[in-house]
């Protein structure tokens, strides 16, 4: 993944943090999934933290594992860490669901360990999700789906020009509005 060249500000005039999405394997998920940390961090290309391995993403983790294992090539586009380039340090997870389908449309997803928000990190990572979005040739469209409690999310994704397309109800988050964008700057 394009890495940025130079720190950009914040709002707050504080640099933004230099991350990249480092993806995961199978192990790693599989691990991650029953909350071994330990095997975990042994597969993991870096260290995690505990919140990877706690209950709060155990779901994601589970949800991942068995989709490595029915689609490997999967790994190199699912949830991965949040890394601090700068810090060295596991600071959220990343990604897409999946591929992106046969209409080019990926969705993304990010979460930032609470130890860790408010320095931006979410806002770094979609910016890296972006980024590949629009490097990758079969990417047409790029979704996010965001519950309407999560003001922040919502108010992070309106800053780069997603706009509603629906709702839908995911059985884990309740109510989710869906937000598109096109993956071509050029089409915005």
């Amino acid at each position: 993944m394009p890495e940025h060249a130079a720190p950009v500000t914040t709002r707050t005039d504080r640099p933004r943090p230099h991350v990249r999405i480092v993806h995961l394997t199978g192990a790693v998920f599989d691990a991650l999934a029953t909350g071994d940390l330990a095997t975990a961090d042994t597969a993991s290309p870096v260290p995690l933290s505990d919140y990877f391995a706690g209950p709060d993403w155990r779901s994601v983790w589970r949800m991942r594992s068995e989709q490595t294992r029915h689609d490997p090539t999967s790994a190199a586009w699912v949830t991965g860490v949040i890394w601090d380039e700068d810090q060295h340090l596991a600071v959220g997870r990343a990604g897409y669901h999946g591929p992106p389908d046969a209409e080019g449309m990926v969705e993304i997803g990010y979460a930032v360990d609470p130890a860790y928000r408010c320095r931006g990190y979410a806002r770094a990572a979609l910016e890296s999700l972006l980024q590949r979005a629009r490097n990758e040739p079969g990417v047409r469209t790029v979704r996010v789906t965001i519950t309407p409690e999560n003001t922040a999310s919502y108010g992070l994704v309106a800053q780069y020009g997603f706009t509603a397309v629906g709702e839908q109800w995911d059985d884990e988050d309740g109510l989710e509005i869906i937000y598109e964008i096109s993956a071509d700057p050029a089409r915005r």
